[in-house]
């Protein structure tokens, strides 16, 4: 393969996970997964919360609980950009999220920019009922883009807000720890450019398998 496709959170948890799941999910797109009730009520939520935000439109019956917490956001000092796509090339410069050059991908689902005091708010809305697996690395990863995008902010907070499970996982980077950030996330991206070198995707078998992976045809699915 000439060039990897661009890579983002998601995608390199999932091949974490598993190289061979995402071998046949990313590479040679033989399986799909299918969009559950729970991802679902999760996408009209983020889209509900982003035209509240940006546009004052009343939020639909199903999500007005989350109003009380979506206008202490919206009452937060700063500009906000709702769903902002943002892109990296290799050398970790800033592109359009379908830049034939883009590295990396990632959306913010809200950014709030207080240029004048070099900081900014990242959050990204997450309609799970529990925070037990709350996974900050997507935050790190956006906070990385953050500082990219927008030279003049030294330090971005950052929170997963659980809108269900009324629970707000926070972290904080600063512009100085960017070299040492990077270096982890090279790394894991690293054994995923090995494997499509290599053309080596070799299972890692977990108690996920026979339940939940869509590769049937994998020996440790059991479902085929």
């Amino acid at each position: 393969m000439d060039k990897l496709p661009a890579w983002s959170f998601s995608s390199i948890k999932t091949f974490e996970q598993c190289p061979k799941k995402y071998y046949h999910l990313k590479v040679v797109k033989d399986v799909k997964e299918q969009e559950t009730e729970a991802m679902h009520y999760g996408t009209r939520f983020h889209e509900a919360a982003e035209f509240y935000i940006k546009d004052g439109t009343p939020l639909p019956e199903p999500f007005k609980f989350a109003k009380g917490a979506l206008d202490n956001l919206n009452q937060l000092h700063g500009e906000k950009l709702c769903e902002f796509e943002m892109g990296l090339t290799e050398n970790l410069e800033p592109c359009g999220f379908k830049d034939p050059n883009v590295w990396w991908r990632g959306i913010a689902d809200l950014i709030i920019l207080d240029r004048e005091k070099g900081e900014a708010r990242v959050l990204d809305y997450k309609t799970g009922k529990s925070d037990k697996y709350a996974d900050k690395g997507q935050l790190e990863l956006m906070a990385l883009a953050i500082f990219k995008f927008f030279p003049e902010i030294k330090r971005v907070r950052a929170g997963l807000l659980f809108v269900i499970a009324r629970s707000f996982p926070k972290a904080s980077y600063s512009k100085e720890d960017e070299p040492v950030l990077w270096q982890k996330w090279l790394r894991d991206y690293d054994r995923m450019k090995f494997a499509y070198t290599s053309n080596v995707w070799n299972p890692r078998p977990s108690g996920l398998c026979k339940k939940h992976c869509v590769v049937l045809s994998c020996s440790h699915n059991g479902r085929a």
